[in-house]
């Protein structure tokens, strides 16, 4: 690689708007790049311009959205990479805004599948060096998955309580976490709230256990009596997870219940969590775009908080070799 090359940075179909906004946080433009889908659903995407020798970024996040699935996203993504190696890219950074199949982390039946451990295997057969994702699952599941790619993980935990402090104020305050997996990720909220509001803050835990799809538990540990309760997460997907904390901050007297997530996958029936039920506000990233499907009345309680100028400022550090640890959390 030349060191004195620019990074490349492309942003695949889907991943156009927010691709856009992190080369405008970088003061850079992405790179040309044609898609094209052939009849019968096969597809090519090849670079426009000269990635040989470069240090190439791709942004593509991995959900469902409109006709796209899942499962095709991946593969343009993976075919994308292999043809930016092929094409002499002295390296590439797969960017995933959000990084799909990240859930399935562990065996919790008989010949379960570890699917993040596959699409890890993936990533590494098409010669990627590097992923970046924001707010995996588990990191500790998304670090371990990969062997020859190297990982930088993207906490939302900075960014969002940098926006949450103003509305918090003066006001008593708790960090709730809605299940035990989710109390490392709730802990570094917390201490990025703390630390801006120069004060401390409550918290609280919620019991949770899932099995064959059904939720249980009624555990809540945690004083947030008169409080404005946080409930922190990775994701919200129908919402369940989020009301089922609602309903146990408002019987333990929380005077206001907002919910915190870095991925708004809003799939499923969300009736309930855009009702009375659900949270007085929603706080989360464009790491996703918003269904066309959400209900009318949702936008009144989304808030919707941009993680582009994080992703630009992380990229411009990576390719300059300064440590990323001055823009991302740590616990």
């Amino acid at each position: 690689m030349v060191a004195d090359l620019d990074p490349v940075l492309f942003a695949l179909e889907g991943a156009r708007s927010l691709g856009e906004q992190i080369a405008a946080a970088m003061g850079a433009s992405l790179a040309s790049h044609e898609e094209r889908l052939f009849e019968g659903g096969e597809h090519k995407t090849r670079p426009l311009v000269e990635v040989g020798r470069r240090e190439v970024f791709v942004v593509q996040g991995l959900h469902a959205i409109g006709g796209s699935s899942i499962n095709d996203r991946l593969v343009r993504l993976l075919f994308f990479i292999g043809a930016l190696k092929d094409a002499g890219a002295a390296t590439v950074t797969a960017v995933t805004p959000y990084l799909a199949y990240n859930r399935k982390d562990r065996r919790t039946k008989p010949r379960d599948p570890v699917n993040s451990r596959y699409v890890a295997a993936l990533f590494e057969s098409v010669g990627t060096d590097r992923i970046v994702a924001v707010e995996a699952h588990k990191i500790s599941a998304f670090e371990n998955a990969f062997r020859s790619c190297r990982t930088e993980h993207v906490p939302i935990a900075g960014v969002m309580a940098g926006q949450l402090a103003g509305r918090v104020g003066n006001q008593p305050a708790a960090v709730v976490s809605p299940d035990a997996g989710g109390n490392k990720r709730a802990a570094l909220f917390r201490s990025e709230l703390e630390h801006r509001l120069r004060r401390p803050v409550g918290k609280a835990i919620l019991e949770k256990h899932r099995s064959a799809g059904v939720v249980s538990g009624s555990l809540f540990a945690g004083d947030v009596r008169g409080c404005l309760a946080i409930i922190v997460d990775d994701l919200i997907s129908s919402g369940g997870t989020i009301v089922r904390a609602v309903e146990a901050c408002r019987e333990a007297g929380a005077a206001r219940v907002i919910a915190v997530a870095a991925h708004a996958l809003f799939a499923g029936d969300t009736a309930a969590l855009f009702g009375s039920a659900g949270p007085d506000e929603i706080f989360v990233t464009d790491s996703v775009p918003l269904p066309e499907s959400l209900p009318p009345h949702a936008g009144e309680k989304i808030r919707i908080i941009s993680i582009a100028d994080l992703l630009g400022n992380l990229i411009v550090r990576l390719h300059s070799g300064e440590p990323v640890s001055e823009l991302l959390p740590y616990d």
